[in-house]
């Protein structure tokens, strides 16, 4: 290896631990409790405080990609960092819903700035390595230290939230300084050069262009794999009430949760050896085969143990995470590649708050397991014409891992 990129190397352990680091979300376990009886919010105040934080990060998501693409990704992820710890800070002073709207809009600028910098970092390391072409199983590793430092939260929160309330807070704002301190000792790739840029609105409008009309295979990308991230997102507000209804003990809540994200981490894991071995026809039917299986088998049992068929899903989620970020870096440049990925992370959240409502007024009026039941219809009716449009943009067609 070049001594030059030796420096480089240090850069993906480190990511690594910020992944874990980012997720390892003490308060998320906890939240709605905290917001019912701490800050005395009502239900109806939740969903609407919901609603305007998914609006505040559409509106956050493709500036903060083209920001980190000019910027650099070492001060995007710097700068979402002194975000995140300014919100959690605002977390322990609030008292009222408007003390938790800012407090949460400002962690949607914080998350903003991560969506796409740190994958984008990673990718430009190994490119800057020779090894681009390992991408997917270092995006694997990085999506399963975060899903692992997921479990880990959800495990320690409630007993940190009985001991003070305010406690899984003060943890979280101490875990983002380190991830302060992690991120400011990173290192940033060299770019080549660039065209000098005269407009910067017109450079982003151009990214636009490019991702939703110049290039079938990214625009063909981002919707299936918007399509894929949506199916794997409704279940996680749909699930504990499903688990509810179906009698698992309240005891098992936590360590179902973590089981889900530990499943998340260990399908990443082996993405890139599953994607190998099946291709990419293989790997695409397997990933509608658990998104049909898993809502089919929600609504069609009730027992104890029907919450495994939520765990198909987050399988599903696991495996195609890395596989189709690792299509958009190879179509992307450094000029681009963390607007690319922050216009993936917009479709994503522009389609969850255009159906999210609809799926929790289907839940409420025809309940759980017939919601269930016809999105395992839907998904069907949604995947199969996405999966053809993706696999007949591929820049190669055959089955190989990397298009070869």
């Amino acid at each position: 290896m070049n001594t030059g990129t030796m420096p480089l190397q240090h850069n993906i352990p480190k990511l690594y631990a910020f992944s874990f680091l980012k997720m390892t979300l003490f308060p998320m376990a906890i939240i709605t409790l905290f917001w019912k009886d701490q800050i005395g919010l009502s239900l109806t105040d939740i969903l609407l405080l919901q609603a305007i934080f998914s609006i505040a990060s559409i509106l956050f998501e493709y500036p903060s990609g083209y920001l980190s693409d000019r910027l650099g990704y070492r001060t995007a992820l710097t700068l979402a960092c002194m975000l995140a710890i300014g919100g959690w800070s605002l977390y322990t002073l609030a008292d009222s819903f408007a003390g938790v709207l800012l407090a949460e809009i400002i962690l949607g600028g914080a998350w903003a700035f991560i969506s796409g910098s740190d994958s984008a970092l990673l990718f430009e390391t190994l490119r800057a390595q020779g090894r681009e072409e390992q991408y997917a199983r270092f995006d694997g590793r990085m999506t399963g230290c975060a899903q692992t430092g997921e479990a880990a939260g959800a495990l320690f929160a409630g007993v940190m939230y009985a001991a003070w309330p305010l406690l899984p807070f003060v943890g979280q704002i101490g875990l983002w300084i380190l991830g302060l301190g992690l991120c400011l000792t990173l290192i940033e790739p060299e770019t080549e050069a660039e065209p000098a840029i005269h407009s910067h609105l017109m450079e982003a409008l151009h990214t636009c262009r490019y991702a939703f009309l110049e290039s079938r295979h990214v625009r063909a990308t981002i919707l299936f794999g918007t399509v894929l991230g949506i199916a794997s997102f409704y279940t996680v507000w749909l699930i504990q009430p499903y688990m509810q209804q179906t009698g698992v003990p309240l005891a098992w809540f936590g360590p179902v949760w973590a089981g889900a994200n530990l499943t998340i981490a260990l399908c990443s894991l082996i993405s890139q050896r599953l994607h190998f071995a099946w291709g990419h026809r293989g790997s695409i039917a397997l990933f509608i085969v658990l998104i049909i299986t898993g809502y089919a088998g929600l609504g069609l049992t009730a027992g104890v143990w029907s919450f495994l068929f939520y765990y198909l899903l987050t399988a599903m989620r696991g495996l195609q995470g890395p596989i189709m970020r690792n299509h958009l870096q190879k179509a992307s440049s450094r000029s681009n590649r963390a607007s690319i990925l922050s216009l993936h992370s917009l479709a994503f959240r522009i389609l969850f708050v255009a159906t999210g409502p609809l799926v929790g007024l289907a839940a409420d009026h025809l309940g759980l397991r017939p919601t269930f039941g016809v999105m395992a219809v839907l998904f069907a009716v949604a995947l199969l014409p996405g999966a053809w449009l993706f696999l007949n943009t591929l820049p190669n067609t055959s089955t190989n891992v990397d298009g070869g």
